[in-house]
């Protein structure tokens, strides 16, 4: 053997060799333990008998910008019933480093579906100047929850989307795009102000347009000044349907005229550097997303697609087609109030067919709810966490452990790692560090024996059924 032989063998004999020294971490959860220490896993030069071989490839996918929930009123009025103690605490276990580390979280620009009442930032009608432009409510709700939240973890960065421009904007000059046909029409929009599908419900005419792109600019350029950052804007929570909540539906061709001819050069004369993207998309035909990405004005403006709900059957196609575009997951399915071990496994999947397809970001929806968890126009949904405002009890739901099994080691700045397109109830993460994390769900019924192959070494262990697993190392 010449010396460049034993010297190659050499090294590989030593780099395994610190493989298997590393340091594993190992945190499972089942429906009746959370956030437990796993026991029992240890390197091998082969895999256990009988164990599922799962190759954790060195390949770099996409980079991950970070993960988190999203900031709603409904979420800061319920926090704000219990004594400061308790909600810093509840604070601190969704944001601090030590425990789930969210990093990114989505804000809406005016009012979500999740907010006390119907409101924009100018409901002044005609104010095309945004002379009567303000923040004040905001100041009061929405900008509370995120600063307590950036002093827990001053890294959070923040993303925005609105769900309605200013009433007056909309052709039918209301908040609501459809009617509440329950027992009492909440929203009082009548039958006949509805704005069929697919129809675009903003005023298009230039005025309007202009307006619309300022609203935008005045909103970054407030919180800017009051020390949040916004880093990016999805023009529009999902354009695609006519809701009975604040929402305003779009065709593309006018979404994407909007971004190239207006909002897109007013960040431009402004110097604003928040990222535009396009969605949030919540159709699965791809050609919706295809025809502003094609649009030549508008796609020298747009960074990335956001994509919820419907929207997953389209990012497999807009992130194989467009490679050079970053890919957001902008809001988890909601589920209708169970806050089961069923709602966490239907997120899992969520969170592994986003991030298989390109998603750097991946993004709850209501981080806290009261113990209702109903929105002000009747649908009961679910939440990480439960405050009861009668009593003060406080619930972590099993969706907040899967939150914290995905966040608590993965960073911004992180790349998924390759793994076989058939195992879906796997992922890997490698950190800027270095270190390698890897997501493992069980979702049987009986326990599994798993064996990561990485680096020419066999990590092996055995999942508890029905479990969440983390392995850092």
């Amino acid at each position: 053997m010449n010396i460049k032989s034993i010297s190659t063998a050499f090294l590989s004999v030593i780099f395994c060799a610190g493989i298997s020294a590393q340091k594993v971490e190992w945190k499972y959860s089942t429906q009746d333990n959370y956030w437990k220490n796993g026991k029992g896993i240890k390197w091998s030069d082969t895999p256990e008998n009988s164990s599922e071989i799962i190759p954790i490839s060195e390949n770099k996918a996409q980079y991950i910008d970070g993960l988190g929930g999203t900031f709603n009123e409904l979420g800061w009025d319920a926090l704000c019933t219990l004594p400061e103690e308790k909600k810093n605490e509840i604070l601190h276990n969704l944001f601090s480093p030590q425990e789930s580390n969210y990093t990114y979280c989505r804000m809406p620009i005016g009012a979500s579906d999740f907010a006390m009442n119907f409101y924009s930032l100018n409901d002044v009608v005609d104010d095309f100047d945004m002379i009567n432009f303000s923040i004040d409510r905001d100041r009061h709700i929405l900008m509370r929850y995120i600063k307590e939240a950036q002093k827990i973890h001053p890294g959070l960065k923040i993303w925005a989307s609105p769900w309605c421009p200013p009433a007056w904007m909309k052709t039918n000059n209301h908040y609501a795009s459809n009617y509440d046909n329950g027992t009492v029409n909440r929203n009082g929009l009548p039958r006949e102000k509805v704005l069929e599908l697919p129809t675009t419900g903003f005023k298009m005419q230039p005025g309007y347009l202009d307006a619309y792109a300022l609203y935008f600019t005045k909103f970054i350029q407030a919180y800017e000044k009051e020390g949040i950052k916004i880093e990016a804007v999805n023009i529009q929570n999902e354009p695609c349907s006519n809701h009975k909540f604040p929402s305003c539906n779009w065709r593309s061709e006018d979404l994407a005229y909007f971004i190239g001819k207006f909002l897109g050069p007013k960040f431009e004369k402004e110097n604003i550097q928040t990222e535009i993207f396009f969605g949030t998309i919540n159709r699965d035909n791809p050609q919706y997303t295809k025809t502003a990405l094609d649009d030549p004005a508008a796609s020298k403006y747009i960074k990335g697609v956001g994509f919820q709900w419907d929207g997953k059957g389209a990012i497999p196609t807009i992130h194989k087609e467009y490679p050079h575009l970053k890919m957001m997951h902008t809001e988890a399915e909601c589920g209708n109030g169970s806050n089961d071990w069923g709602a966490a496994e239907h997120t899992w999947w969520q969170i592994s067919h986003y991030m298989r397809n390109g998603a750097r970001v991946f993004t709850y929806w209501n981080m806290i709810l009261d113990q209702n968890g109903i929105s002000p126009w009747g649908w009961k949904q679910n939440s990480l966490i439960t405050i009861n405002t009668e009593n003060g009890d406080v619930t972590y739901h099993p969706e907040f452990y899967l939150m914290k099994h995905l966040c608590h080691y993965i960073v911004p700045g992180a790349y998924r790692l390759q793994t076989p397109d058939n195992q879906e109830n796997i992922l890997a993460f490698e950190n800027p560090d270095g270190k390698i994390t890897v997501l493992i769900v069980n979702r049987d019924n009986q326990e599994k024996n798993i064996s990561l192959s990485l680096k020419g070494k066999y990590l092996n262990l055995k999942v508890k059924s029905k479990s969440f697993n983390t392995i850092n190392l």
